[in-house]
């Protein structure tokens, strides 16, 4: 973003040419991109955008966006079925599922030992330490992301408007986030209709653009275009993989078994979470805590801590309850087993459908691409997702920054403000931002611990 870079670096840089990416290269990137994505959905996006976008050319903004309006109208995490739509167009279908799959493993890992050892060892103040740091560094990084998507999406006094009647809906009114999506759509279609040039935002343009690999008047792929006997190969493969774990778990351990029950409940939730992580969190919370009894209520707000602060998406707080049900019920399974079985049939069943929706719908979204009407609907969606990011970054920073009973955490608005001038003014990278933060929260703890 040509506002953010006062130095000209960054005409500098889209000065040269895009070169296609190797498979070996784009692997790399995105197995970093699983070990970087902290931040949530607009954290997690802006990385790709910076990285994509602005740095390596691999998508042009036009494209970028359109991708983007796709998966935010698919339930699942956003996130990481745009990586695999970028991994898809680049490599075809493995591509999408290195992208799609890298995006999550490292968090499998990471959130695993997390949840090993706070149901073993209970909160470890160095753990809290740290998360302490993290916290106002996550806040950052969304409050950056949306001036970085807001600066893309709102030309025009409509787009303001827009976004600002999302915010003032979901923030006032808490207004359910489909509704607010499908109701800009249907303000973006009509609206389009009425004044084109008002809703026509989603365009290429400047060099970035016609200089990226996928740039805006690229031809799309052969392997992209629509076709009826690839669509009914996809669905059945993708399905079958989708619900083998379950019907294998339930022959070996019986339809009853609380690992089976996980993966049944989180295959049905995959269908229904449209809205993002925070609009899906109070659903499964209220399923697995009063309906199932996997984890109480305390446990599961600890588990979105884990979750906020370690790379991957969000809703990855869906393996610590898969973690916790099966550690609380492990039926004629050790603890530890069940609890990692219960851990990974959770994160299967949550994630393996978003590889179905690309692979069958990427096609004919691709097809769409120059198609007027969808691109001033999503032009109208992306203006309403920057007043629903905005909601996020105030929700967020009025838990961090004022803890409760009318506090205020100095500490945390000082991480804060220094990460968010960092990133927005010097584009500090993402990766010395969280490290850097959470090595701030262990030694302050530390020192408070020793002098208080």
């Amino acid at each position: 973003m040509k506002f953010l870079s006062k130095s000209g670096a960054l005409e500098n840089a889209t000065s040269e040419a895009a070169r296609h990416p190797t498979f070996r290269e784009a692997f790399l990137f995105w197995l970093k991109l699983g070990f970087i994505s902290f931040g949530g959905p607009t954290g997690q996006i802006a990385v790709m955008h910076t990285e994509l976008v602005e740095k390596k050319k691999w998508i042009s903004e036009a494209r970028f966006l359109h991708a983007l309006n796709y998966c935010m109208l698919l339930p699942g995490p956003e996130a990481q079925q745009l990586a695999t739509y970028v991994g898809w167009l680049l490599h075809k279908t493995w591509g999408g599922i290195v992208a799609g799959a890298f995006f999550v493993i490292p968090s499998i890992f990471i959130l695993w030992a997390l949840s090993y050892i706070y149901v073993a060892f209970g909160n470890l103040p160095w753990i809290a330490a740290i998360f302490y740091g993290l916290k106002p560094a996550v806040l950052a990084i969304v409050a950056a992301a949306v001036i970085r998507i807001g600066s893309r999406a709102l030309k025009n006094e409509v787009m303001w408007t827009l976004a600002a009647a999302a915010f003032i809906a979901i923030f006032f009114f808490h207004v359910p986030f489909p509704l607010i999506i499908v109701s800009a759509a249907l303000i973006g279609f009509f609206g389009g209709k009425w004044n084109r040039e008002k809703f026509l935002i989603i365009r290429g343009h400047g060099k970035a653009n016609a200089e990226s690999v996928l740039d805006d008047s690229s031809a799309v792929p052969d392997h992209a275009r629509p076709s009826w006997p690839r669509a009914l190969w996809v669905a059945p493969v993708w399905v079958i993989l989708w619900s083998s774990p379950v019907l294998l778990l339930s022959v070996w351990l019986g339809s009853n078994h609380t690992v089976v029950q996980e993966g049944i409940f989180f295959s049905k939730a995959a269908l229904v979470t449209f809205g993002g992580a925070y609009a899906v969190l109070p659903y499964v919370a209220q399923q697995a805590v009063q309906t199932h009894h996997w984890l109480s209520a305390g446990q599961m707000l600890d588990g979105l801590g884990l979750a906020e602060t370690t790379p991957g998406p969000l809703i990855m707080v869906t393996q610590f309850v898969g973690f916790l049900g099966g550690w609380n019920h492990p039926g004629q399974l050790p603890p530890l087993l069940a609890a990692t079985i219960g851990a990974l049939v959770t994160t299967w069943t949550t994630f393996t459908p978003c590889f179905l929706w690309i692979f069958l719908g990427g096609p004919y979204i691709e097809e769409l691409r120059g198609n007027e009407a969808l691109t001033t609907t999503l032009s109208a969606v992306t203006a309403a997702v920057v007043g629903v990011v905005l909601n996020l970054a105030v929700w967020f920073g009025l838990h961090v920054m004022f803890p409760g009973d009318g506090a205020v955490d100095p500490f945390a608005i000082l991480i804060a403000t220094v990460a968010f001038i960092g990133m927005v003014r010097w584009k500090w990278d993402i990766i010395p931002v969280v490290l850097g933060a959470g090595f701030a929260g262990l030694i302050f703890r530390i020192f408070l611990t020793n002098y208080h």
